[in-house]
């Protein structure tokens, strides 16, 4: 653990608060480990979500990273933040704020910079990470590299495949944009504080061709696994005459969600779009 950084929380009452998901990585090693696994280089515009007291800030800014901008909601950490870094001048950009209201690739756009690489990489609070994640799946940010930490059960639906228990939306809305691998797993131990769940970190990295039609699949997905036990010709009547759907799709309309396969999805939601 970084004990400076530990204790200027502890001398300044910085305590995380339940209500905003916070666990805290302070040891370094662990950091930059995560930083590692980024692929960071100089061209590299870092997106931060969350940073709390800054360990994990403090490894993406020891890395070769041209600028890490970070994104937090709780004004008690955002003050610390800014006198904490604030060595590290145009390099190092604070934006206070709800990380589900903003939107990275804005920000990239604002900066105007040739040649960024722009990356995201967080600790992601555990009550709106998955949302999070949506989100830029269904924006421009599908198109960047993410290494991200979830709780593990949330990283195993990430990187689910068809069949497997974990299987559902989640799982294909990322692989029609992206190749998800779970890189490291991190103990509850290593936080501050400890959260009931073991934490994994996800790696995202863009396909070079991606499935376009992400509304549809969206909510395609969202009829299907919202009645997860039911047969598809059931839970997609949502959306639509799911035998009509499923005859022109050629899929069994007998299938349970879990058991169709992304492209199989990716055949509904064209279909459903009129595509």
């Amino acid at each position: 653990m970084d004990n400076s950084l530990s204790q200027i929380l502890h001398e300044n009452g910085l305590f995380a608060k339940k209500s905003l998901g916070q666990h805290f990585l302070l040891d370094i090693n662990l950091t930059t480990k995560i930083a590692k696994l980024a692929d960071i280089d100089e061209n590299s515009i870092i997106f931060e979500i969350g940073p709390g007291p800054g360990g994990l800030t403090q490894a993406l800014l020891n890395s070769p990273a041209k600028k890490v901008i970070v994104i937090e909601k709780d004004e008690r950490f955002a003050a610390h933040l800014r006198e904490y870094f604030n060595g590290f001048g145009d390099r190092f950009q604070i934006i206070e704020g709800d990380a589900l209201k903003i939107k990275p690739h804005e920000i990239l756009n604002e900066l105007n910079i040739p040649d960024a690489k722009p990356t995201i990489i967080a600790n992601l609070p555990y009550n709106v990470g998955t949302q999070m994640l949506i989100n830029w799946l269904l924006g421009p940010e599908k198109a960047w590299p993410m290494t991200l930490m979830f709780q593990t059960e949330v990283a195993m639906r990430i990187s689910a495949k068809t069949n497997m228990q974990h299987y559902g939306r989640l799982a294909i809305l990322t692989y029609a944009c992206m190749d998800a691998q779970i890189a490291m797993h991190v103990p509850r131990l290593a936080f501050t504080p400890p959260p009931k769940v073991e934490s994994a970190i996800v790696n995202l990295r863009p396909k070079t061709q991606i499935y376009t039609n992400l509304d549809a699949l969206s909510k395609a997905t969202a009829a299907a696994f919202n009645q997860r036990r039911k047969m598809l010709r059931s839970s997609l009547n949502s959306i639509g005459n799911a035998a009509q759907i499923l005859e022109k799709a050629n899929i069994d309309p007998t299938i349970r969600p879990e058991n169709l396969d992304p492209e199989g999805f990716f055949k509904i939601a064209d279909i459903i779009s009129g595509n």
